[in-house]
């Protein structure tokens, strides 16, 4: 009943195309030297930043100052204040002198009116109405007095929250029970709490004398489970692969899975984007009652029928309790597709829109952003005019960067108008996978039949754009998009226009991941990391990449460069360390990230490197711009593969961002989620998964942990002057 396995599906060889140009840095010179910095409006009622039409970068912050207190934000930030914190291994949050943390929600917490305290003993049963677990990626939605949204608003608000997946054994009190050890059947208890426990929390909360709280009386309270009810659109919806027997016209489906990072969009709805969602489904030897493309299909998502019948999570094996738990077991076993859940997965793998003021919506999964594992959602500042465009990682192994254009131009007039503006720009538009070239230019590759079919895509199975979305890998296989370390978070500069993606690493393991030993210069390293307890080779500490949009944010062209690679300090700053590290601002497996609207990066490391050394981390820098590095040659030498040398493209060093460590974690815990209240006064993040006896029921999170079982938790740090975060 453990974490999944890190997916590795792609058997592509895609490379990075394109001649070396030399003078692409004294291109940049020039450009840099002539730019001129275009002025930002603000869009009504949700405080977008606006962008010229020519995407010239924004200066100012795009939301409004908070009310309480009504001194504005600092926008124009060039130093953080605070001293780094040191590496820690204690059970509890360490942060610089002078902050606080408390927690806020921790999994298990009620969220209703008289649903009784978690007992933290594995005994509620009761998760539909309570936090779920691992709470992942989150939004904020601030609330006016009468309950509409008020970007402005620093003190009440509704808290979008992510629970990605669950540690199961603190969820029941003698821990999981295997079907193996049930007769077959995992226990119905066990694994309606599980269902319960992943999805979406959807929550008021509130600052009152200081103090943040959840508001269980709130209207807007609601869980999103894996058993929720949501609607199927765009192009995909329909389609006869996703036609099964809880489905029969392809168009409904039960619950989200594995939820990650989120999005915000321009209307002001959430989205939630799922992550690995092939984990949770069995399959039998069905190979012979299936097509080739059908089992290509499912094997390039991970889906092979070698588990001998294990699932990741055997909710299939609940005796009596009907479809919602049988369509975890996807074999083929009946004479159509309605006969059995074959196709169950190709309901799965999309980005998921809710809206957090209509409590009674069912949520859509919208298929025009496609289908893979979606780490983020993130939406670029609308523009009215223009379309809207939200950038995706699929967080695999040698998987793809995706941008979606929509169809139709933005109007502010749709604003606050919910999933019905969904509707109009998240159904229709085109899906582009990305290459970057050796030159540090790139092209973003569209996914369209006639393109997929020019290079070598089978037209029978791209002939329509709903065909090329179910199959949104194999497309970008055929294009030639290029294959990343990782793509997780991304993150959009509100003032450069920006957009950074944290690659958050790349290793071979005990799986013999071979296809790892591949560089270019996007992905530039291959080493042995000597602080990693297992000494994992690949590129096991990531790094973040970062591109600047050519002409129309809907283009085609972009240049890029890497903004910081992670790496143990004490590795040479020729070939692995090539942000110059120390141990102040040394990070691996860079996750969750964040450029909040004063400019300032916030970097969130999901890692084992470094575990030796120091728990999960929070880090912050105040980055540049694309360019602003120099070019370096990057040279592999590892024992047993080939040497290469490529030329890669290196922003400022980590002392020229000023990055430096702000926070450690727990034990065992992941550092994820992070939002900043418009005032800039309060910061909260995730910890996820921690392994020890973290948070104190106190509530102060610098305490040590003395819980009786570990609990995720989303906590709130303040400075203790009362002064904006980090400046």
């Amino acid at each position: 009943m453990g974490h999944h396995d890190v997916e590795d599906s792609n058997p592509t060889n895609n490379e990075t195309l394109g001649e070396v140009t030399e003078s692409r840095f004294s291109r940049r010179a020039l450009l840099r030297g002539s730019a001129s910095v275009a002025a930002v409006g603000t869009l009504a009622s949700l405080g977008l930043a606006g962008c010229s039409d020519d995407d010239d970068p924004v200066a100012g912050n795009p939301d409004q100052p908070g009310k309480n207190p009504t001194e504005p934000p600092n926008n124009t930030v060039s130093s953080l204040t605070f001293e780094p914190v040191g590496y820690s291994k204690a059970d509890r949050v360490v942060l610089p002198a002078g902050y606080s943390a408390a927690v806020l929600y921790a999994t298990g917490d009620a969220i209703y009116p008289g649903v009784s305290e978690y007992r933290n003993d594995g005994t509620n049963t009761d998760f539909d109405k309570r936090a779920g677990d691992q709470h992942d990626g989150m939004n904020i939605f601030g609330l006016s007095d009468s309950g509409t949204y008020d970007p402005e608003r620093s003190d009440r608000m509704i808290l979008w929250m992510n629970h990605e997946q669950i540690v199961a054994d603190p969820l029941h009190e003698n821990g999981a029970t295997a079907a193996a050890d049930n007769g077959g059947a995992r226990p119905k208890v066990q694994v309606d709490r599980e269902m319960n426990a992943h999805g979406v929390s959807v929550i008021e909360i509130q600052r009152r004398n200081g103090d943040w709280s959840v508001n269980k009386n709130s209207i807007f309270n609601r869980r999103l489970t894996a058993f929720t009810e949501m609607e199927l659109q765009g192009p995909v919806a329909g389609h006869e692969l996703t036609k099964t027997k809880a489905s029969p016209d392809g168009t409904r489906r039960f619950g989200t899975l594995n939820n990650c990072a989120t999005g915000k969009t321009p209307w002001g709805t959430a989205v939630t984007c799922e992550e690995n969602w092939y984990a949770y489904f069995v399959r039998g030897d069905d190979q012979s009652a299936r097509s080739a493309s059908e089992n290509d299909l499912l094997s390039r998502y991970g889906i092979r029928n070698d588990s001998g019948g294990w699932s990741y999570r055997e909710w299939d094996t609940v005796e009596g309790g009907g479809d919602l738990y049988k369509r975890f077991d996807i074999t083929a076993s009946g004479a159509t597709q309605l006969d059995d859940f074959r196709n169950e997965p190709n309901l799965f793998g999309y980005v998921v829109e809710a809206d957090p003021f209509r409590p009674g919506q069912a949520p859509r999964a919208r298929t025009a952003l496609g289908r893979f594992s979606h780490e983020t959602a993130s939406f670029a500042p609308a523009q009215a005019g223009k379309p809207i465009v939200v950038y995706s990682g699929d967080d695999a192994r040698g998987e793809y960067i995706y941008k979606f254009v929509s169809d139709e131009n933005w109007d502010p007039a749709d604003e606050g108008q919910g999933l019905a503006a969904g509707d109009k720009y998240l159904n229709k538009g085109t899906l582009y996978a990305a290459r970057f070239k050796e030159d540090g230019t790139g092209e973003w590759l569209p996914l369209t039949p006639q393109n997929v079919q020019a290079n070598g895509g089978d037209a029978q199975l791209f002939g329509t754009t709903a065909d090329v979305l179910l199959r949104t890998r194999l497309a970008a296989d055929a294009v030639g998009a290029t294959r990343m370390d990782r793509p997780e978070w991304g993150t959009i500069h509100p003032k450069t226009g920006e957009v950074y993606f944290t690659l958050t690493n790349n290793e071979i393991n005990d799986q013999g991941l071979e296809n790892v030993t591949q560089v270019d210069p996007a992905n530039p390293r291959f080493y042995r990391d000597p602080g990693s307890p297992d000494k994992d080779e690949g590129n096991p500490n990531g790094h973040i990449i970062r591109w600047k949009e050519q002409g129309s944010r809907a283009g085609t062209t972009f240049e890029w460069d890497i903004f910081l690679f992670g790496s143990d300090e004490s590795q040479d700053t020729d070939n692995i360390n090539l942000s110059e590290l120390s141990v102040d601002s040394e990070f691996s497996a860079p996750d969750g990230m964040l450029i909040d609207p004063r400019g300032i990066a916030w970097i969130q490391t999901d890692d084992s490197a470094l575990s030796e050394k120091t728990n999960d981390q929070m880090l912050a820098a105040i980055p540049g711009q694309v360019g602003d590095g120099a070019k370096r040659e990057v040279t592999s030498t590892q024992d047993g593969f080939q040497p290469q040398t490529v030329t890669t493209y290196v922003g400022k060093s980590a002392d020229e961002v000023q990055l430096k460590r702000f926070l450690v974690g727990p034990e065992g815990c992941e550092i994820t989620g992070v939002v900043l209240t418009p005032d800039a006064r309060s910061l909260f993040i995730n910890i996820q998964h921690p392994s020890g006896k973290w948070p104190s029921p106190s509530g102060d999170a610098t305490a040590i942990g003395n819980a009786n079982r570990p609990r995720s938790a989303t906590i709130v740090i303040t400075r203790d002057d009362g002064g904006e975060i980090a400046v």
